[in-house]
């Protein structure tokens, strides 16, 4: 199936954006900057991710491919750190649960034989993996902020009583992970139904079968599934602490 996007269509479907514009202009939604450098830079680096990708892809080197992986995770736990603004340690935090949901996803999925070992699928779905736990373990964060915020007093009194920080906490702790966890338990549920995702609508549109289409996607399901799980999981288990002082006093 040859594809009709070239560089003339692009053109016209960059049209599209100005929707968006006219919105915020009418709106005075004040967006119109973010819109423009966003779309920019969307453009920007995707034709340079893009040609890496070539370049990479043709090369077939374990060891550019092992670079490449751990520039994702950098980049996803550097993203995540950003929204645990407070949370001490956020980054190094971000970046091991990152990698221990990538890595064991990316294991199991290797070992399965649902994968190989080579760039051009090693790389993409390291990317789909890390973005989705970054966006778990984001919402983790946002999530613990508040309600360590709105909840002080709870907690306070539980340490009073004797409790630990983890039972204090534990409350808390689980429902930032059930937060992180929420919009992919959502998508698996409504998958097929209201939407048809990127992987499987991608094969569809290159013109794979429909049904083998649906079983690489209900693969993404799984793999999603775990990623922000462990992600999530990690992520709170070891950020709650950041809350307490060295006397295990809430700041």
């Amino acid at each position: 199936m040859n594809l009709a996007v070239n560089n003339q269509s692009l053109f016209w479907a960059a049209f599209l954006v100005l929707v968006a514009l006219a919105i915020s202009l009418w709106q005075k939604l004040g967006l119109d900057r973010d819109i423009v450098i966003g779309v920019l830079r969307a453009i920007v680096q995707l034709f340079a991710v893009g040609y890496l990708l070539k370049y990479l892809f043709r090369l077939n080197n374990v060891f550019l491919t092992f670079a490449m992986v751990a520039f994702i995770i950098f980049n996803a736990a550097w993203n995540a750190k950003k929204r645990g603004a407070g949370i001490a340690n956020a980054l190094p935090i971000s970046f091991l649960a990152i990698f221990v949901s990538t890595g064991v996803t990316l294991g199991v999925l290797i070992l399965a034989g649902a994968i190989r070992f080579i760039p051009s699928q090693i790389i993409p779905i390291s990317g789909m993996i890390a973005s989705n736990s970054m966006v778990a373990i984001g919402l983790a964060y946002r999530n613990l902020n508040r309600q360590f915020h709105d909840q002080r007093q709870g907690v306070l009194e539980r340490l009073a009583l004797g409790a630990n920080p983890l039972d204090a906490s534990i409350a808390i702790v689980r429902e930032s992970i059930r937060t992180g966890m929420a919009p992919t338990i959502d998508s698996a549920k409504t998958v097929g139904l209201v939407s048809l995702p990127g992987m499987m609508s991608g094969l569809i549109f290159a013109g794979v079968d429909p049904v083998r289409a649906i079983k690489y996607q209900i693969m993404v399901t799984f793999m999603l599934l775990s990623a922000t799980s462990l992600g999530s999981i990690i992520a709170c288990y070891l950020a709650y602490r950041s809350f307490y002082n060295a006397q295990l006093q809430l700041k």
